[in-house]
């Protein structure tokens, strides 16, 4: 009895470490979609003012790619997360920590930079 507790435990613990990246990853991607077109509203009140209005579409561009790169890495972690827990190979686990490392270096770099080109600074 404990076992199949145990269990059904694992299971939703496995099922969860694969959903919750898919979801914050698409969001982020979303997010990148929205900044892409122009539609920078969710960033920082500070950069938003700060970004004269005929580069509002280029910063939007840049700091949308950002996210997008690191949403894209995300889901992938999510997935090697997953791949992981039914293929009881913890080294996929780590594979796509490494990726997401990455992927949020990359993504955020191209964002600080937009803003440093942009607002002239990052904060």
């Amino acid at each position: 009895m404990i076992t199949n507790l145990l269990s059904s435990i694992n299971a939703t613990e496995g099922i969860i470490g694969i959903v919750v990246p898919i979801l914050v990853g698409a969001l982020c991607i979303v997010i990148g979609i929205l900044n892409r077109k122009g539609n920078i509203s969710m960033l920082h009140s500070y950069h938003r003012s700060r970004v004269s209005e005929e580069d509002r579409l280029p910063f939007g561009k840049r700091v949308g790619l950002g996210m997008i790169v690191i949403g894209v890495t995300v889901i992938v972690n999510g997935i090697f997360i997953g791949l992981s827990e039914f293929l009881v190979n913890e080294t996929l686990s780590y594979i796509g920590i490494v990726i997401m490392a990455i992927g949020m270096i990359i993504g955020i770099t191209i964002a600080f930079h937009a803003m440093k080109k942009y607002n002239k600074d990052i904060f």
